[in-house]
């Protein structure tokens, strides 16, 4: 469907690129591509080859495979309503063939289909525990990306809240440490507490033994528990890639709520960019912006990366599609690594301070969730606007304005893009 209504020459002088460049504008908040710090890298790569585990190779390959296939443990309430749905299926199916018979004979038959089948086509989720060789395992598969989306996550935050300077950080399921080094190269020394929980010894070991590199990065603390006490807050909490590792709906939600009350400023989640992912931080976020916390009275509100606090427009589309975005970055040198990589993620940032208004009038800012096409005289983008719906606009700089046709040209997937709200030419409903 397209819709015309509105000047075909927008205003141009709206001013929302506050004197930077188009390449520049205040929604390009993408990084190129990332490399590890090199003290992580080096600290990393010894560790590996002292290490000597054999099949490094096909075991990082197979531990990644594993991680992304991973889904949500299946909760109770969904196995006893399918067990009686087969059940009423195999009743009907049995006296439909058999007529009447020995009713104990037949439920007892019933009940070890029911059992059989359930077993057959229930996913079975364990807890992951990682021993020494495996931690290592997992560094060699994990690290560069694991570092590249929460740095990406964090770079929303340094880009859009330049004033903000965390003095403490919590880090909730903190593996290896990524967590600290991505906020270390976004803040640097402003941070004088870090505080890592993580129920993994082998995991803090081998994350203390990374820091052990950087001399520069102090105030370290690990913890296998979180703090007790709901009135010590942290200026950023972050949890990644650690939700999906909790065995229920229940636990998830309590665990993302505690971390809410113990955050005064930032709240990070992320977790890989499947639908699993997704829906995972979409039940966070409908948990978040519900509660009313005691001990600080300043509610949720969403930071990034949805413009809105509706229910998500991807969630109710058939078939349901992850909303997530990608980082490109370099590898750990090791056998099998050599290209260039891309992270798929999906990312949750709450702040207890409402994001302030862009200073410029009928000017919203969408996000993009696809690759930007660009082609000649025109730009495709695919968004998620301000209003919880979905658009596909074929921007050109006729109908848009030269000033936000350059800026699509110069934005990609995950970042946002400057709609002028006067003008509704040329949106596209995204079914189209």
């Amino acid at each position: 469907l397209k819709h015309r209504h509105g000047a075909a020459h927008p205003q141009s002088q709206v001013d929302f690129l506050k004197g930077e460049a188009h390449k520049k504008h205040p929604g390009v908040t993408n990084l190129k591509t990332l490399r590890l710090p090199e003290e992580l890298q080096t600290a990393a790569c010894s560790i590996i080859h002292r290490a000597q585990l054999p099949r490094l190779t096909e075991r990082t390959h197979s531990l990644t495979n594993s991680l992304w296939s991973r889904k949500r443990p299946v909760e109770d309430f969904t196995l006893r309503k399918k067990a009686l749905s087969l059940e009423k299926e195999l009743w009907r199916k049995e006296i439909e063939t058999i007529g009447d018979g020995d009713e104990q004979l037949l439920e007892d038959r019933i009940r070890k289909k029911v059992i059989s089948e359930l077993r057959r086509s229930t996913y079975h989720w364990t807890t992951m525990k990682y021993d020494e060789d495996l931690a290592v395992v997992y560094m060699a598969a994990r690290l560069a990306g694991g570092y590249a989306a929460v740095r990406r996550a964090m770079n929303e935050i340094k880009k859009r809240d330049p004033s903000f300077a965390p003095q403490s950080l919590l880090d909730f399921g903190s593996g290896l440490g990524t967590v600290v080094w991505a906020s270390h190269s976004c803040w640097g020394d402003t941070l004088k507490e870090m505080v890592c929980v993580d129920s993994s010894g082998p995991m803090n070991i081998l994350a203390e033994k990374l820091l052990k590199a950087e001399p520069h990065i102090k105030h370290v603390y690990f913890r296998q528990f979180l703090p007790v006490s709901p009135k010590v807050q942290f200026d950023l909490v972050v949890t990644a890639f650690t939700l999906s590792e909790l065995p229920n709906m229940k636990e998830r939600e309590e665990a993302v709520l505690t971390l809410w009350r113990k955050t005064s400023s930032y709240l990070v989640l992320v977790e890989n960019g499947t639908k699993e992912g997704h829906q995972m931080l979409m039940e966070a976020r409908d948990a978040l912006l519900k509660e009313k916390t005691v001990y600080d009275t300043r509610p949720a509100s969403v930071f990034a990366p949805c413009p809105h606090e509706l229910t998500c427009p991807k969630l109710t589309q058939e078939p349901v599609t992850p909303c997530n975005f990608q980082q490109q970055y370099h590898p750990l040198p090791l056998p099998g690594h050599h290209q260039l990589q891309r992270e798929k993620f999906i990312y949750l940032i709450l702040t207890r301070t409402k994001a302030a208004k862009a200073e410029t009038e009928n000017v919203d800012w969408a996000r993009l969730i696809a690759p930007v096409q660009c082609r000649s005289r025109h730009v495709h983008c695919r968004m998620c606007c301000s209003d919880g719906k979905l658009q596909h606009l074929v921007v050109t700089a006729r109908k848009h304005s030269r000033d936000v046709y350059r800026c699509a040209r110069s934005s990609n997937w995950g970042d946002q893009q400057p709609i002028i709200q006067q003008v509704q030419d040329d949106v596209q409903s995204d079914s189209e």
